[in-house]
């Protein structure tokens, strides 16, 4: 089975990687590390890189994360219809009874896979090739790509671009890669021929829209620029500065204290995580053409659906006599549906392993009967960025767990910066002993029961249903 992305978008990002994740998980395969089973060769690299010096290590990362970099003729000549066929290709060309398409959150994959059905995505990174850009430099990002970014939306006009500038959490990769990432506001050929093909007559589409927003500013028709990203600071801090931006700016030898960015002009779905709604009226449309039901599942922050989807798993295990006792957390696209099932783990999906993400967990684990078994994944980007919580809180929330608490595949003496975490995440999960078949799919009533016999339980979560 050839389970190959397009060449025009970043593997290395959260929609690819979790379109790449679930359609292996519907083909009854695993997740290889960084999504290709040929990536595995590449362990031993890995494990010699992990004992290098620290700045070595920052400068592999750099270089590897950034290489996904497309020349700028190639994005401003891209034909994102032929993306989003590629993408959808990636499914096994069978009925489901149900499709999701919106926004990336690994939680709703989990979901996605206990229902058995495939997942869109709205957002996709296109990745550009960048030299000569500093990462404290905003104001000179901005515009660095202006005449590209017009090209590509003049061809694809189904698009929004947000410029995604985020110099804390991407300090290394945007050393060689700008982030285009681009939002449909249409379904476009390749989408609406999936749908008519796999839909059962009648089925659900069901739209994943995330309410997360972020100050932008317009460059252009279509083209917005958004300086910062979700994780561990606000908006407001990447734009003001303060103790925290300096002190991390000081580390990294930049030639400022505190960014000085574009102006903001109004405030947009965020780049990564957020739902762009010009898209919900053409899907209301094509349903109603088609015959089939549109449904939404409406939640405000990426990690919103994260307690609701461990919830479902707990219950969904002790339906099937499985104790439910072992909590998996997953992080960014370090994820695995298949290992998840099949080790009877419940997951719980953290976006970033960040000080809220953290915080986060603890409510969860606060709100209800607690886990025997606790399993830690902490994606690495390889900087000590601005919020991220250290491997001593990490530590602590492990201790929670009543009979034991364990870092999944990754070390915390090199956290953040830890290249073997790519290829150990799998390994650690397969290493739980236990082993399950995988479950019938959940029948989607069954979700949506689940969602309205726990009222105010998930008070950022709402499902739609028709």
């Amino acid at each position: 089975m050839l389970m190959k992305l397009p060449r025009e978008i970043a593997g290395f990002d959260s929609a690819s990687a979790m379109v790449v994740a679930l359609a292996r998980f519907l083909h009854g395969r695993d997740t290889p590390p960084l999504g290709k089973p040929a990536l595995r060769v590449l362990r031993p690299a890995a494990m010699v890189a992990a004992r290098l010096p620290l700045r070595t290590r920052e400068w592999i990362y750099s270089v590897f994360s950034g290489a996904e970099g497309r020349p700028e003729p190639d994005i401003a000549k891209i034909d994102i219809d032929a993306v989003a066929g590629s993408i959808a290709g990636l499914y096994p060309r069978r009925r489901y009874p149900a499709v999701v398409i919106g926004s990336s959150d690994g939680a709703l994959i989990h979901l996605c896979a206990a229902l058995g059905v495939p997942w869109l995505p709205q957002t996709l990174l296109l990745p550009v090739r960048q030299r000569g850009v500093p990462p404290d430099d905003p104001v000179l990002a901005a515009h660095a790509f202006d005449s590209t970014a017009r090209a590509m939306l003049d061809r694809n006009p189904d698009l929004v671009l947000h410029h995604m500038h985020d110099p804390s959490q991407d300090r290394l990769t945007l050393r060689r890669m700008a982030y285009f990432r681009v939002k449909r506001i249409r379904l476009g050929r390749a989408y609406e021929k999936f749908l008519a093909e796999v839909l059962e007559p009648g089925g659900v589409i069901l739209t994943a829209e995330c309410g997360q927003r972020w100050p932008t500013s317009r460059i252009g028709e279509r083209h917005l620029f958004q300086f910062g990203a979700v994780g561990g600071m606000s908006p407001q801090e990447y734009r003001d500065g303060g103790p925290r931006v300096a002190g991390y700016l000081h580390r990294y030898g930049a030639p400022v204290s505190k960014w000085q960015a574009p102006p903001a002009d109004g405030e947009s779905p965020e780049a990564e995580w957020g739902f762009e709604p010009a898209l919900h009226d053409d899907l209301a449309a094509f349903a109603d053409r088609h015959g089939y039901r549109l449904s939404r599942l409406v939640f405000d922050e990426p990690e919103n659906l994260s307690p609701l989807i461990a919830d479902l798993y707990r219950w969904w295990y002790r339906q099937r006599d499985l104790p439910g006792d072992r909590l998996l957390i997953d992080s960014f696209m370090l994820l695995d549906p298949w290992w998840t099932l099949r080790t009877g783990a419940v997951p719980y999906w953290t976006a970033f392993p960040v000080q809220p993400s953290l915080d986060a967990v603890h409510r969860y684990l606060n709100s209800g009967e607690q886990y025997d078994y606790l399993h830690l994944g902490l994606f690495c980007h390889g900087v000590d960025s601005v919020g991220i919580a250290s491997a001593d809180q990490w530590r602590e929330l492990l201790r929670r767990a009543r009979i034991a608490g364990v870092f999944a595949g990754v070390s915390p003496n090199r956290y953040p910066n830890d290249p073997q975490v790519f290829f150990s995440y799998q390994r650690a999960i397969r290493a739980i002993p236990h082993r399950h078949p995988i479950p019938k799919p959940l029948p989607l009533a069954a979700f949506e029961k689940f969602v309205r016999n726990a009222p105010g339980r998930y008070p950022r979560v709402q499902l739609h249903t028709t």
